[in-house]
């Protein structure tokens, strides 16, 4: 039986729900932990890097693992794969809020993102194998929209546990959602599996690419660039990279067939998502510093405060299907990138010490607008260059993709960020004892806790901290400048073509 198209709307109205509830329990848990560093480094008398690691390893595995479990998924059968993937998420999530030692919280990390990794690609999967094409857009804007807002709106939620209860509650959200999904799952989404060989070793070698790289834009910054740990993370990631194109352009059954690269949509459409939400990150990075230690707010509020930038966001990725159909996905995506573009020159331009939030405000609600427009026909470009038989693996790439956008931006524009601030506050130091002094070159919460209410100190930390900040928008501007230009001449067409479906199995409820 070829396809798995849902004619009736209601059964894709819940199936829409449920793998949007299932994708918002992995997106909150790739930010929650944010919130509660020092809960946990006290809970468990742990190091900062200890507790960074609890919080990047879920990030690691997810990203290394979606390639391999994307394929797997198409292969033996989405519904089965998605409701393995809810219990391991929900148990490992489980394990984490009721854990006695580092160690246990350490692996139930890891498992939350093996499980995370059967979660995400599969979402994407069904809606793209099961909606008929002219409903396909919007849902794929519904699906973008939770993936591009879910997290700060999960990093609030996570907030408010922390502020009013424990850490450990933040573990009873992804719980709960779990839950809630596989009910709809079982009663609603279908099964669908392709008779194809899967590409054992192209998935070994993508998963040691994977964890290669990603390990150095985490641990780079923290550790050094050119420190042996990070190095050798890099070699052995380029080396498997380059492997890993190597053998699947010899194989008549890739896990990726890297030859659709070639063509506008997937290329195009890779390389906005990466860029996207690689500026994305960087700014998160940037704002929440500026909320906390030069507006003094709480981690609360400032999390409240981004959610303007959110909602915004999420209603934009709803509404680019249309302007997609209007005026067609590449001016829709150039649209969206100009938008945000010009986003970071407003907040470069008028954020200053004094100005407050309005003098962000502004250009963060351009920001999510751009940023929604852009993410929903970049996302259906790339899966519309494969066939329904392989929307795992094109899930799978769309997810990838973002991880590592969202790790190259942390990486890129926080060192930005940090040179900016140590080159601009150098000037400031003069009559600061010299050991105060050294301690404030840090960064800015490391002067704020050494000021000791000196006034002078804490203003040419948030005034350096500005600095930076302009240093880091202008980087992300000059970014987005670039993809603009590439999007006008490289972007997909007025309407993605639809690829011909391949021989697929629909398996009954």
């Amino acid at each position: 039986m070829t396809g798995a198209t849902i004619q009736d709307p209601r059964q894709r109205r819940a199936i829409l729900l449920g793998v949007c509830i299932a994708l918002m329990a992995v997106i909150a848990s790739v930010s929650g932990l944010n919130v509660a560093q020092p809960q946990l480094s006290l809970e468990f008398g742990a190091s900062q890097s200890t507790v960074l690691w609890i919080i990047n390893i879920y990030t690691i595995s997810l990203a290394a693992l979606l390639l391999p479990l994307g394929a797997l998924g198409d292969r033996w059968g989405r519904k089965p794969m998605l409701l393995a993937g809810l219990v391991v998420f929900g148990v490992a999530s489980a394990a984490a809020g009721l854990a006695p030692s580092i160690e246990v919280m350490v692996v139930a990390r890891f498992l939350s993102g093996v499980g995370a990794a059967m979660i995400m690609p599969v979402t994407l999967a069904v809606i793209t194998s099961t909606f008929p094409a002219e409903e396909r857009s919007k849902a794929i804007g519904v699906w973008t929209g939770v993936a591009g807002g879910g997290g700060l709106l999960g990093m609030y939620l996570s907030a408010v546990l922390v502020d009013f209860a424990s850490w450990r509650w933040l573990f009873v959200l992804p719980v709960a959602l779990v839950v809630v999904a596989m009910g709809v799952a079982l009663r609603s989404i279908p099964n669908s599996i392709e008779e194809r060989r899967f590409d054992g070793v192209g998935a070994l070698l993508s998963v040691i690419a994977v964890v290669g790289l990603i390990f150095v834009l985490h641990e780079g910054p923290s550790a050094g660039w050119t420190a042996g740990v990070t190095l050798t993370s890099l070699v052995v990631g380029v080396v498997a990279a380059i492997a890993f194109v190597t053998w699947e352009l010899r194989q008549a059954a890739p896990l990726l067939d890297l030859r659709l690269f070639r063509e506008r949509g997937p290329a195009s459409g890779s390389v906005s998502l990466l860029t996207v939400f690689g500026v994305q990150a960087g700014i998160f990075v940037v704002l929440f510093p500026y909320f906390q230690a030069v507006l003094g707010w709480s981690g609360l509020r400032a999390t409240l405060g981004m959610m303007p930038m959110a909602v915004v966001m999420m209603l934009a990725s709803g509404l680019a299907p249309r302007a997609a159909a209007r005026i067609g996905a590449r001016s829709t995506m150039a649209s969206g990138i100009l938008l945000a573009g010009a986003g970071l020159v407003l907040m470069a331009t008028f954020v200053s010490v004094d100005g407050g939030y309005l003098s962000v405000l502004p250009g963060m609600l351009a920001m999510g607008l751009g940023m929604g427009l852009t993410m929903t026909p970049a996302t259906e470009a790339i899966t519309s260059a494969l066939p329904p038989a392989r929307q795992g693996v094109a899930s799978a790439l769309n997810d990838v993709t973002r991880e590592f956008g969202t790790a190259l931006g942390v990486a890129l524009l926080g060192a930005i960020l940090s040179a900016g601030y140590r080159a601009a506050i150098e000037s400031r130091l003069d009559g600061i004892p010299p050991a105060t002094a050294g301690t404030a070159r840090e960064g800015i919460s490391n002067a704020l806790a050494a000021a000791d209410g000196s006034q002078p100190l804490i203003r040419a930390a948030q005034e350096s901290f500005v600095a930076g900040w302009q240093q880091a928008m202008w980087a992300g501007v000059a970014i987005t400048a670039l993809l603009f230009v590439y999007v006008l001449l490289r972007g997909p067409a007025r309407k993605a073509s639809s690829t011909a479906p391949q021989q697929e199995i629909s398996v009954p409820n």
